[in-house]
């Protein structure tokens, strides 16, 4: 069974704690289920050409998960302030494209704790919560607030970040070396630290959602795997988690090579 084109991140539905997270391999337009292959051989190889995601051209080398530089530098989801939140500028009118502002900035937005091996805060798009914990490999997760833009939502995460992490450990969590926390009091405590004015978009759920993942078995050592070293990487899949495949032989960050033109063979 071989698979030829241009390589994606991975894909990822979540139904029930009680369900591990369903994986897809997306090569051009097709996505390949992964948790039926757990266990066998794969081989991801590098074909020698890298398109940009976004626009096809031929690059020599890609920016931010598979964009071409003038891509890179010219599309809002490129801007700095989708790494930076609080530095949005649309109500400055200098937002790279004001429909996309509107879109995906403009709107509701959760500030969240997650545990992926300790815990960190963050912020996503409101119903965007489970793409984003599970991209980030989380075991367990909860919503904090609400905030109206993504800007306010940026500012708390700032503010947030004296008092906790708010960079995953990604060797320790594709380890599963997780540092076993009560989201719950954790929550109840980090309220305190919230400046006067964002009190009132705090949220009082009092459940969070566990995450599983398909995994077979766990690795010890942590090597990373790219196709930038190698021509080809192989291995069986023993598991994925967050943007990972996990071989028996390393770890491969697939949405760090999209944009790679690939072949992709099972057996």
């Amino acid at each position: 069974m071989e698979f030829r084109g241009l390589l994606q991140g991975l894909v990822h539905s979540y139904r029930s704690k009680d369900e591990p997270v369903s994986y897809f391999l997306q090569i051009n337009e097709e996505k390949l289920q992964l948790n039926e292959w757990l266990g066998k051989q794969i081989t991801l190889s590098f074909l020698g050409e890298k398109n940009c995601i976004a626009c096809g051209r031929k690059t020599n080398k890609t920016f931010n998960s598979g964009y071409c530089y003038p891509c890179f530098t010219s599309l809002p989801e490129n801007d700095l302030c989708i790494v930076k939140p609080h530095e949005c500028h649309y109500d400055q009118g200098t937002c790279r494209d004001a429909s996309f502002g509107e879109a995906y900035c403009m709107i509701p937005h959760y500030v969240y704790l997650a545990l992926s091996s300790d815990v960190k805060v963050g912020l996503t798009r409101k119903n965007n919560q489970l793409k984003r914990w599970v991209d980030q490999g989380a075991v367990r997760a909860i919503p904090i607030a609400e905030l109206p833009t993504r800007r306010m939502a940026g500012e708390l995460e700032v503010h947030l970040s004296q008092y906790l992490p708010d960079k995953t450990n990604w060797r320790k969590m594709l380890k599963g070396d997780v540092n076993e926390v009560d989201l719950i009091s954790m929550r109840d405590e980090v309220y305190e630290y919230f400046p006067e004015e964002f009190k009132p978009f705090r949220l009082r759920e009092d459940e969070w959602v566990d995450i599983t993942y398909p995994l077979l078995e766990s690795l010890d050592k942590i090597t990373s795997l790219s196709l930038d070293k190698q021509e080809s990487v192989s291995g069986r899949l023993i598991g994925v988690k967050a943007q990972y495949l996990i071989l028996d032989t390393g770890v491969f960050h697939t949405r760090k090579h999209a944009g790679y033109q690939v072949s992709f063979t099972a057996s």
